[in-house]
């Protein structure tokens, strides 16, 4: 081999083992990690005493007490764009926050919670449900999980 071959060659190892180093590293970095968005959020136990911090938690509580299904567990996710990238439900599946001003027009707020609870037959019940704000009037806007 010519020299200028030679060195062309041995630039394109070089080339594919930093490639190689910095892939191998970074999967490593992100497989050790493990975390979804939703772990930073901490499930809270709702009761007949729990005080809710804002109008959706007073609706789930409310609903809650009118079906008797006390405790029930929520994640309240608020408007995190990275736990809704994750929701997939009827409407949405795993949709950009830009996707919400799409589908409801008139959108003032939205949120996202988590919700666990057992029904009369000791089944647990889970799910996560999108609650929008339109023109003023809190409504569920979809239902459905999150993907890990």
């Amino acid at each position: 081999m010519s020299k200028p071959v030679k060195i062309i060659f041995l630039f394109l190892v070089f080339d594919l083992v930093v490639l190689g180093a910095y892939f191998g590293i970074k999967s490593a970095i992100s497989s050790k990690s493990g975390k979804t968005p939703m772990d930073a959020y901490e499930w809270k136990t709702m009761d007949e005493y729990y005080q809710p911090a804002d109008y959706v938690e007073q609706f789930i509580k409310d609903d809650a007490a009118a079906k008797g299904i006390f405790p029930v567990e929520i994640r309240n996710y608020g408007k995190s764009g990275d736990v809704f990238k994750r929701f997939v439900g009827k409407n949405f599946a795993r949709s950009p926050v830009s996707s919400l001003d799409l589908a409801f027009s008139g959108l003032d707020d939205w949120t996202l919670v988590d919700v666990r609870y057992k029904n009369e037959k000791q089944q647990e019940i889970a799910r996560t449900i999108l609650y929008v704000n339109v023109k003023n009037q809190w409504r569920v806007g979809d239902s459905g999980t999150l993907q890990k």
